[in-house]
């Protein structure tokens, strides 16, 4: 066996079952924390427990990892510990009504709060009812009702008496007041007045005049006489609606007075009630009151204007034995993160008030933790300038759109605002942090602590049994059966497949997971009460067969000659490289033939792939890397009066990367040496300038790839992989594949140089340089040169004409 050939023991690090102390994961207690983040957790614990300003959290790292899951277990658990926060309402400002009032309360108390106030105003409505329904109020009223009578009937029974005493009858019509005369008891009309003397009539019209001036002069006092008698019953009104009020009011103060918020309110209320005292009478029973009133119906049908004033608002409210909130939004809008204030159509307009200004999640997590994902918070219009005015300002202010952008022209309710004290865990990947940490300049100010999950931790036998735990409560949470410690063996081995590392495992929880779920799919199928290895197994080989179809046409097309691999014999400047495809879950290895021309010339190494537009500039580089190993190998003595053009054949899409450089510099040194490459072997690898053979990813699908090729044409014993020796420790490859290098009809070579890739492909000495800097004639390296050397021969020949002389 060559040296570089690898083992059957070194493709694949098994998970001895000895190292789980277990039989079944039934009797592991539940994992806590999430599995290998021991960093990201102690990030988390320094953030929360930060008191200063700033030093919010943004929790980032690959989906899978249970970074949001655990998250929001973490704050619960460390909001549980905390005391609740106040309560929050909102009630009308007696002051200025577009300005609703903010009262902070006790945990709990704001329902409380508001069923007292509701309470309140029904027993002072009742209490001013009976008060202005009383005997005692009637006989006040009626005394200064019955006072402006009289002083009404005496001026005009002054006036009345003075008219009789002129002959002149005072009557009332729907017209107003009327003057007539009188000639022995009866009132004179027209056709009368008119046949009277001259003389006569001008007496009586003399007469008329001057009683009509008396009767001024007795009315000019009325309004006057009006309004002293109607202050006066509303002094009294005032004072009989105080006195019923006085006592409730006192109440009310006092269970409220250890509460500077409420208090301060209750005061200022008292002080509104003696000025709008009409608001407790009640309405006479055929009354109705303005529909247009600016201030909307209550919850309750028939709701009085004295309790839409004098309601409360229960803005937050807290459970007093809950701790602190947290608050996962899903949805962050701008109105779901700040807050509303929401409209009700009336008479076909919109009206609002204080009792319809509703909380956002900034407001429902004030004093505890607020979660959000990143992307949709920066997705949705507005919603991340107003989170990071919320974090600068330290308040909660509730602002509609169209008046934070000046829309609305119209007169609206702008609330008091709430001092804002929470912690905000953003939630998203490392790219998204990264931007914003780079394009948004205030983002490090409101977002101090980072807390990053990694995708992958060291496999140890510590990490097995941990990560045993993890998927032991899994299966538990899904009502799955238990796994054997050879099942969970065989998890933990998939675990180190998916990071593509045998020292490494996963942290991606959710694949794992998904896999536990699909083997107890398996191992119900067979009606078992434990999931087996075999169950692991099945499960992989059917996930794998139903995203299989994309793989298993192109290899039909590889088997029938449509897409050119060949897998036996010998060719110069060609060579099976390998890639790997990744479309959605399905992920897989696939050859590809790369080929080689050389001929004399000076344009160096053409890039047909980067001449196409279909090569990257990682592609690009390694080509031009090629060139630096070949100048600094070969071209010392000469110069390299070559050209060469280099192609991914049957590539009709974009590709990128370095992995196949070291394959196409075997095939350009085989096309430059004229010696075959054996065409059984498929390669892989990054090179450098020094002829250093460095890892690439990927490297088990692309194994695999090759082999199942190789497997379907038939095994002969001679084919195989080459890859980067760095790699070895990246190995966890399919059991078919391990048989295969077992039995010795497949072979996995690791290489560390270019020199030792060409010895294995073309099976001839590749050549080390002597003391006098030449290779060997008949190596590889030796052919290489001579041609090199022919090349610049034949050019210098074609510089000069033919009489030797140069042109």
């Amino acid at each position: 066996m060559s040296s570089t050939a690898l083992s059957a023991s070194a493709l694949y690090r098994a998970c001895p079952p000895d190292d789980l102390p277990f039989e079944t994961t039934a009797s592991l207690e539940d994992g806590h924390g999430p599995f290998g983040q021991a960093r990201a957790v102690e990030a988390i614990r320094f953030a929360l427990g930060m008191k200063q300003p700033g030093h919010n959290l943004f929790v980032m790292g690959p989906p899978g990892t249970g970074r949001r899951t655990f998250v929001i277990d973490f704050v619960e658990r460390a909001a549980a510990g905390r005391a609740a926060p106040s309560d929050w309402c909102y009630v009308y400002d007696f002051a200025c009504a577009e300005k609703p009032r903010a009262l902070q309360l006790p945990a709990g108390a704001g329902p409380r709060f508001a069923a007292d106030l509701h309470q309140f105003v029904d027993d002072v409505q009742a209490a001013v009812g009976a008060a202005f329904s009383g005997e005692k109020y009637r006989a006040q009223r009626q005394a200064i009702e019955r006072e402006f009578q009289e002083q009404q009937s005496e001026a005009f029974e002054r006036v009345q008496n003075a008219a009789r005493e002129r002959g002149i009858r005072i009557m009332q019509t729907p017209g107003g007041m009327v003057f007539a005369p009188v000639e022995n008891g009866e009132v004179l009309g027209p056709d009368e007045f008119n046949k009277l003397a001259p003389e006569r009539q001008r007496e009586i019209q003399s007469a008329v005049e001057a009683i009509g001036k008396l009767f001024q002069e007795s009315m000019k006092d009325v309004p006057e006489r009006l309004r002293a008698s109607r202050e006066r019953i509303r002094d009294l009104d005032r004072q009989v609606a105080a006195f019923a009020i006085e006592r409730l009011v006192t109440e009310l103060a006092r269970r409220w007075h250890l509460i500077e918020d409420a208090s301060s309110w209750i005061e200022a209320l008292r002080e509104d009630l003696a000025r709008h005292y009409e608001l407790l009478r009640p309405a006479p029973p055929d009354s109705e009151e303005n529909p247009f009133h600016f201030a909307l119906d209550g919850d309750e049908p028939g709701a009085s204007r004295a309790h839409r004033r004098y309601a409360v608002n229960v803005f937050v409210s807290r459970d007093a034995h809950a701790g602190a909130p947290v608050v996962v939004e899903e949805r962050p809008t701008y109105t779901r993160l700040v807050g509303k204030i929401e409209q009700r159509a009336r008479f076909g307009a919109l009206m609002t008030d204080f009792s319809l200004v509703r909380a956002g999640a900034l407001q429902q997590a004030n004093g505890g933790y607020l979660v959000l994902k990143a992307e949709q918070v920066l997705s949705e219009p507005f919603a991340w300038g107003a989170l990071k005015e919320a974090l600068q300002t330290r308040q909660a202010r509730i602002v509609p759109l169209d008046q934070l952008y000046g829309l609305a022209q119209t007169v609206s309710l702008e609330p008091a605002p709430i001092p804002l004290d929470v912690k905000v865990v953003l939630v998203g990947t490392p790219r998204l942090y990264y931007l914003l940490s780079q394009l948004d300049p205030e983002f490090d100010d409101f977002f101090k602590v980072m807390a990053e999950f990694d995708d992958r931790t060291e496999r140890t036998a510590a990490a097995g049994l941990e990560f045993a735990h993890v998927i032991g409560r899994i299966a538990r949470a899904d009502g799955l059966p238990p796994l054997s410690r050879d099942a969970v063996a065989r998890v933990i081995e998939e675990a180190s497949r998916q990071v593509e590392d045998s020292a490494r495992l996963s942290t991606e929880i959710r694949r794992s997971a998904d896999l536990v779920r699909e083997a107890g799919h398996w191992a119900h199928e067979r009606q078992a009460d434990t999931i087996e290895r075999a169950d692991v197994e099945q499960a992989i080989e059917r996930r794998a067969y139903r995203s299989g179809r994309l793989r298993e046409r192109i290899q039909e097309e590889i088997l029938r000659d449509t897409i050119l691999v060949a897998t036996e014999g010998e060719r110069v400047g060609q060579i099976n490289g390998l890639a790997v495809l990744a479309i959605g879950d399905s992920i897989f290895g696939r050859a590809s033939r790369i080929t080689a021309r050389i001929s004399p010339g000076s344009g160096g190494i053409v890039d047909i792939e980067r001449e196409a537009e279909l090569g990257g500039s990682l592609h690009s580089k390694g080509v031009m890397i090629l060139a630096g190993y070949i100048n600094a190998r070969f071209a010392t003595e000469v110069p390299a009066a070559f050209a060469a053009t280099l192609a991914f054949e049957q590539s009709y899409g974009g590709i990128d990367g370095d992995s196949a450089s070291s394959t196409e510099l075997y095939a350009l040194i085989s096309a430059l040496a004229e010696v075959p490459v054996r065409q059984c072997f498929a390669v892989t690898g990054s090179v450098n300038q020094f002829g250093e053979i460095q890892a690439i990813g990927g490297v088990n699908h692309k194994i695999e790839g090759f082999f199942d090729v190789c497997a379907a044409r038939g095994l002969s014993g001679d084919q195989g992989v080459l890859i980067p020796a760095a790699n070895v420790k990246h190995l966890m490859l399919r059991p078919r594949v391990i048989e295969a290098v077992r039995a010795g009809r497949f072979h996995v070579h690791a290489v560390e140089t270019i020199d030792q890739g060409l010895a294995i492909l073309t099976g001839r000495e590749v050549g080390v340089a002597g003391d006098d800097g030449r290779f060997p004639a008949e190596s590889i390296n030796g052919r290489v040169v001579a041609r090199l050397e022919r090349f610049a021969e034949m050019r210098r020949k074609f510089a000069r004409g033919a009489d030797g002389e140069t042109p």
